[in-house]
C-alpha cells in the first residue's frame, strides 16, 4: 500500500453518523438543523455531543435553551435530512416544507420529529469554543423510539430501521452486517449474513 500525506490536515474521520436535531427558543419558535459532528462521549451517565457553527441561525437558540433532540433519520428522511441542512430558518419552514410533525417530547421543551424512529432528548453541561464550531456537550435525559421496532421482549431492533451515514459530502445507507461485538475472539464465529434484513415488526 502506498499513501501520500496531504499539504493541509483535515478531518478525515468518515463516515459519520448524520442526525436532523430540534431546538425550540423560549418564544417558542422551533427548528430543525442537520448536523454531522455528533456522537457519543460516556455512558454512565450517558452523554453525547454536537459541534455546530455560530453562525448557524439555531446557534442562539441553542444557546438559550440549552436543550435540543438528536433525532435519527432513515433513509425515507434523507431529502429533508439535507434541506434541513441547506436552508435556514429565516427563509423557510422546514417542518412544513418537508411535512415532517413535531412530537412532544418527554423531559426537553425542544420538539422531538414524529417521523424519526430514534430520538434522543438532550440537555447542554457545557459549551467548549473550539474555532469554527462550538460543542454542545449534553446528558441524554430520555430516549424515545418507533415502537415497530421493538421484539417481543422489549428490545429494539436498531439493524432493522434502515439509519444513514455521511461520508465526505455523500449521504450513504448501511452496508451489510460485517460481525458483531466480541465475535473475533468467539470459539465459533457467528455465519456473516449477505443479505441485509429490513423486516419490520407489528405495532
Amino acid at each position: 500500500m502506498s499513501k501520500i500525506t496531504f499539504k493541509k490536515p483535515g478531518n478525515f474521520i468518515y463516515p459519520v453518523p448524520a442526525v436532523m436535531v430540534s431546538v425550540r427558543d423560549k418564544s417558542g419558535r422551533s427548528n430543525i438543523i442537520t448536523i454531522a459532528w455528533t456522537g457519543t462521549i460516556c455512558s454512565d451517565p450517558p452523554m453525547a455531543y454536537i459541534s455546530v457553527r455560530k453562525n448557524r441561525a439555531s446557534y442562539p437558540m441553542l444557546k438559550e435553551s440549552m436543550e435540543f433532540v438528536i433525532n435519527l433519520p432513515d433513509e425515507k428522511l434523507v431529502k429533508a435530512l439535507d434541506y434541513c441542512g441547506v436552508r435556514s430558518i429565516d427563509k423557510v419552514n422546514k417542518w412544513e416544507d418537508m411535512g415532517l410533525h413535531e412530537g412532544k417530547s418527554q423531559i426537553v421543551s425542544a420538539p422531538t420529529i414524529e417521523e424519526a424512529p430514534v430520538s434522543i432528548e438532550c440537555k447542554v453541561t457545557q459549551v467548549l469554543p473550539l474555532g469554527t464550531h462550538d460543542m454542545f456537550l449534553a446528558e441524554v435525559v430520555a430516549v424515545q423510539v418507533d415502537e415497530q421496532y421493538i421484539d417481543e421482549k422489549g428490545a429494539f431492533h436498531m439493524d432493522e430501521v434502515g439509519l444513514v451515514a455521511y461520508s465526505h459530502g455523500d449521504y450513504m445507507s448501511l452496508g451489510d452486517k460485517l460481525g458483531s461485538f466480541g465475535y473475533s475472539v468467539r470459539k465459533k464465529p457467528l455465519p456473516r449474513k449477505n443479505v441485509r434484513k429490513r423486516k419490520k415488526r407489528k405495532a
